[in-house]
């Protein structure tokens, strides 16, 4: 799949979904299915509009970027949104990106997606153009529940990893680079590999979860803490520390990859060190039952 960049696109006839698509998730793959193009934003718009208001992000543009290629899509065009790009009218946005530029035949859009300033464009703006077809998508439901990236975001807060990778299509996941801890985990018997979280990102609520973890060319098992370790006083804020299960190597600065399959248990302090290690055999033991059950 092609990545591009908004001006920087060939010039040919295209199959277009619209959207922020900010997960990918079942909705988003009913809006993209039938295209060969997908055009996004980058940054999210309210991160420029109302950066206050701006919400969690389910996926980082690479994320975004892979998930999107695996839907067979073959090209994935970025608009880097800024405000001067926010001033432009629904059908300013019309006329110069899907028709001059993108040159749309067919414009993919979910029933309530919003576009141009003020969000004065919606899909029965699209649907009037006689330039090219339209096609709206409708809402999906999952489990009784509308598929949106604000409830997934609820989900993944909440620890509820599961029902969030129900609604994704996918498991939640975080990555980042493996950063140096206090190694407390090590004299423990349970070295970890940290994620610092980035605030741009959606993070599930403190607590345990069975995870797959991916660095390099490795897949483990991984029981992962998302918290504060309250059996100790460290001064440090939220990490995420991985235990990687029949690993032992130095990937300190290497990508660590992590997808969330299920929440164990919540985080919390324990009267000895004993008594957390004896918790902490029984979460990896849970981990490699419950990656097991997952393959």
């Amino acid at each position: 799949m092609r990545l591009t960049r908004l001006p920087d696109v060939e010039p040919r006839p295209r199959r277009v979904a619209v959207g922020e698509f900010d997960g990918v998730h079942l909705g988003h793959r009913e809006v993209i299915r039938g295209a060969d193009t997908v055009l996004t934003f980058d940054p999210h718009p309210r991160q420029v509009i109302a950066p206050d208001a701006a919400p969690k992000l389910l996926t980082s543009l690479e994320r975004k970027t892979e998930l999107i290629a695996g839907l067979g899509v073959e090209e994935l065009v970025v608009i880097p949104f800024d405000r001067a790009f926010s001033g432009l009218t629904a059908e300013e946005f019309v006329d110069r990106v899907l028709v001059e530029t993108l040159q749309a035949t067919e414009v993919s859009v979910g029933e309530n997606f919003r576009f141009g300033h003020r969000a004065g464009g919606d899909a029965a703006l699209l649907a009037a153009d006689d330039r090219f077809a339209s096609r709206v998508a409708p809402l999906v439901e999952v489990d009784g529940e509308i598929v949106s990236s604000s409830h997934i975001r609820g989900l993944v807060a909440a620890g509820d990893v599961d029902a969030a990778a129900r609604f994704l299509g996918a498991p939640h996941q975080l990555r980042g680079p493996v950063v140096r801890g206090d190694r407390r985990g090590r004299e423990l018997g349970f070295p970890t590999a940290n994620l610092v979280p980035d605030e741009r990102y959606a993070y599930p609520g403190h607590g345990v979860y069975a995870c797959e973890a991916e660095v390099g060319a490795e897949r483990r098992a991984a029981a992962v803490n998302v918290g504060v370790r309250p059996t100790f006083v460290t001064g440090r804020g939220m990490l995420v520390e991985a235990f990687l299960l029949d690993f032992d190597g130095d990937i300190y600065g290497e990508e660590l990859r992590l997808d969330f399959l299920h929440r164990l248990r919540g985080e919390r302090r324990f009267d000895t060190v004993e008594a957390l290690v004896d918790q902490m055999t029984k979460d990896v033991e849970a981990t490699r039952a419950a990656t097991l059950a997952g393959r």
